[in-house]
């Protein structure tokens, strides 16, 4: 009986002892391989996968010390997927506590208003940290991939800066971008004048785009806007620059001459009436918004002054005028 006693004592102190080993251990810091430790968890990882993805990272603990220690803790089933990243001083305790947060490692990437299709795949191929998926995909197949086919790619992403964790695909930034822009175009569509010669939200689209290329200073975007959408009201051919580069593609080689503006395609505003058929590139909310609530004005004419701002005229005679002192400095 005195036996069993002392069995039973050193039991109780040797789990004593265990536990207290083991409060000591959650608090120290972990060894780690370098000054910072990045791992990613892909969806669905077990316990025992984050365990033994962190140390084969770079923490020098053993793998079943750091799994039993998740599901001692009754948080193993809360650790979230993503990115993450520890530094030296990280406890096993502070780095459960990241993962269940979803204290993750976030990169931004940006996208510019004014941006053709051709440059939002750019950025997206030189993102940090951002899977690629779409680089061997034609523009009509990703936003095949996106649930859009036959939906033109161009303009229809909201240029914005976008936060991502480390590790996502190119494909959930764009759906973030699009869904934006569904967004935008639907609030500044709701708020536009009654009597806009748009026929729909796409219609309103493809002009903001050729506004923000047209638009030098923030002050002209309404009357930019105005000339355009009186030239729609009277039939008569919009004739910006932009529309005939865009069309142009690859063969525009910075310079525009008399005989690409005399040379008929699709986005050729100079020989069609009417909006192209796509967007030229991505508007940003203030053309956008210019675009359905433009300048009161009878403008029919623009022309560049060379400091970023334009003069807007009503006759042709003026127009000319204009262009002879500005362009030609008569």
């Amino acid at each position: 009986m005195k036996s069993l006693r002392y069995l039973l004592l050193f039991l109780v102190l040797l789990a004593v002892g265990v536990v207290g080993g083991a409060s000591w251990w959650l608090n120290q810091p972990l060894p780690l391989a370098a000054d910072t430790v990045e791992l990613s968890i892909e969806p669905g990882t077990s316990p025992r996968g984050v365990a033994e993805g962190w140390r084969q990272a770079g923490v020098q603990a053993p793998s079943w010390a750091l799994y039993h220690w998740f599901r001692w803790s009754g948080e193993s089933k809360k650790i979230r997927a993503g990115s993450y990243e520890i530094e030296r001083g990280v406890t096993p305790r502070s780095l459960l506590e990241k993962m269940v947060r979803g204290d993750q490692i976030m990169a931004t990437l940006r996208l510019i208003e004014g941006w053709t299709f051709r440059q939002v795949r750019a950025e997206l191929g030189n993102a940090a940290g951002l899977q690629s998926t779409i680089s061997g995909l034609s523009d009509e197949q990703v936003m095949a991939a996106m649930g859009l086919p036959g939906r033109p790619a161009e303009g229809q992403f909201f240029p914005d800066t976008y936060a991502y964790n480390k590790g996502a695909k190119d494909l959930t930034v764009l759906h973030r971008a699009q869904r934006a822009m569904q967004r935008r175009l639907a609030d500044a569509w709701a708020a536009r004048s009654p009597d806009l010669p748009l026929r729909s939200k796409s219609d309103l689209l493809i002009l903001a785009s050729i506004v923000e290329k047209e638009t030098g200073a923030e002050s002209d975007r309404g009357l930019v806007a105005a000339v355009f959408l009186n030239r729609l009201r009277i039939g008569m051919p919009l004739q910006t620059d932009p529309t005939v580069i865009y069309g142009m593609g690859a063969a525009f080689d910075g310079n525009l001459r008399k005989r690409d503006l005399q040379t008929d395609t699709p986005f050729n505003t100079y020989t069609r009436t009417g909006l192209p058929p796509t967007p030229i590139a991505m508007p940003g909310k203030a053309a956008l918004m210019a675009a359905v609530r433009p300048a009161s004005t009878k403008a029919l004419y623009f022309v560049a002054r060379g400091d970023g701002t334009s003069v807007f005229s009503e006759t042709l005679a003026d127009h000319n005028r204009a262009v002879n002192k500005y362009q030609r400095g008569r």
